[in-house]
């Protein structure tokens, strides 16, 4: 290459900061699984593809839509995906099964998940014990809904063999298994959560889509939806991590100035399932439990692990390294990039 093309292409990388971006990024074709990406769990991963966030930092991602998070988990140890965006617990169970995996960007600072009885199948409900026995959807068995539902069915006194899980996806065939009472009761989030207690279908009765009643539930700040990968994957991929970091802080920002209007406009119309209000409620339920920076706060994971060892021998007698589930070096560079989003 002459002199003067290597200046001109010097010029066209520092005019777009993805194309620069692009030649640092080890992989730029990425796949990322996530289980239920209607969800406003994953709201920050839908506005990042929308938005054009990713192909900004040079990346060509491709997302692949799993029935739940333990699917997505599969994806990913089976080599047909990179990332995955789902539940930071994952991590643990991860490490224990000596498949260590790291979180490295953040979501969710709450679980946003609803737990709520069928009131056809269950109107003389009164408390968690009244559960036993009866069929709980979850969105897929093994998934960040179902572990939840153990954790509070562990406050009420019942071990996860009491019920029958079933699961029911995080979209219209959850809204559709409660509705024709297949189920007594459903762990699962919004909109799907909103859309069932507006049509009276779903009586609340565990509501972490509130941070300071997920601070009550969990005994700390309990991080929830995130991108996380293989450590062989950040070790190897410093550059392309720090490119899928970048892009989803600014989503994180993004939502946090956004009205429900805006996000309306941006999600497919798919989203809304069917109802645009329902959409603008379970916005503004779950917004306040979406990251706002992307960075996991330093009680999180021991607060995690609190949650995963109180319904779990093995994780309970288990030593785990706690520093080893995540990093805040890439969202603190993220954050360094894009103050504003």
């Amino acid at each position: 290459m002459q002199r003067r093309e290597l200046i001109a292409a010097g010029l066209a990388a520092a005019a777009l900061p993805g194309l620069a971006l692009a030649q640092a990024a080890e992989k730029t074709k990425i796949t990322i699984s996530v289980g239920g990406k209607n969800l406003f769990y994953y709201l920050p991963l839908t506005i990042a593809e929308e938005l054009g966030y990713f192909k900004d930092e040079g990346l060509d991602v491709t997302i692949v839509d799993f029935a739940g998070g333990s699917k997505a988990l599969q994806a990913v140890v089976g080599g047909s995906a990179d990332v995955v965006s789902g539940a930071f617990e994952h991590t643990i169970s991860m490490q224990l099964k000596g498949q260590p995996m790291r979180a490295f960007v953040l979501q969710g600072a709450a679980p946003q998940i609803v737990l709520g009885v069928n009131p056809k199948t269950m109107p003389d409900y009164k408390s968690i014990a009244d559960l036993k026995g009866k069929k709980i959807g979850v969105t897929a068995p093994g998934s960040s809904t179902n572990i939840v539902a153990n954790f509070v069915l562990a406050k009420g006194g019942l071990k996860p063999t009491d019920v029958s899980f079933v699961g029911v996806g995080a979209g219209s065939g959850a809204v559709a298994a409660m509705r024709s009472g297949q189920i007594d009761a459903i762990s699962n989030l919004d909109p799907v959560a909103t859309l069932l207690a507006r049509s009276g279908d779903l009586k609340i009765i565990s509501d972490t889509r509130k941070l300071d009643e997920a601070e009550k539930v969990f005994g700390g700040p309990m991080p929830a939806a995130c991108l996380y990968a293989p450590q062989p994957f950040l070790d190897k991929n410093p550059h392309t991590a720090q490119a899928l970091a970048n892009a989803i802080v600014r989503a994180d920002k993004w939502i946090q100035q956004a009205g429900a209007g805006d996000v309306i406009k941006v999600v497919p119309e798919s989203y809304l399932l069917g109802d645009r209000a329902v959409y603008i409620d379970g916005f503004l339920a779950a917004k306040q439990a979406l990251s706002h920076d992307g960075l996991f706060p330093a009680k999180g994971a021991a607060t995690a692990y609190r949650a995963m060892a109180s319904i779990d021998k093995k994780i309970a007698a288990a030593k785990v390294d706690l520093d080893a589930l995540y990093t805040n070096a890439f969202a603190k560079k993220a954050n360094a990039k894009y103050p504003k989003g």
